[in-house]
């Protein structure tokens, strides 16, 4: 059962939000022969100012 975890900043549309899903539900099923209700696709929203990189924020 593939869970994919999907880190982003907040303000995606629940549209956006569906259409990636069935995207990447879609491109599991192909690339590792699973079945779509067997695919989780889990989106954590974490404030920009959470976001750093080689010790800066982004």
């Amino acid at each position: 059962m593939p869970i994919v975890s999907v880190s982003m900043y907040p303000g995606r549309t629940k549209e956006q939000k569906d259409e990636f899903a069935k995207a990447v539900t879609e491109a599991a099923v192909k690339i590792l022969k699973t079945q779509p209700e067997h695919v989780i696709v889990v989106y954590e929203e974490k404030p920009r100012e959470n976001w750093f990189m080689a010790g800066k924020p982004l």
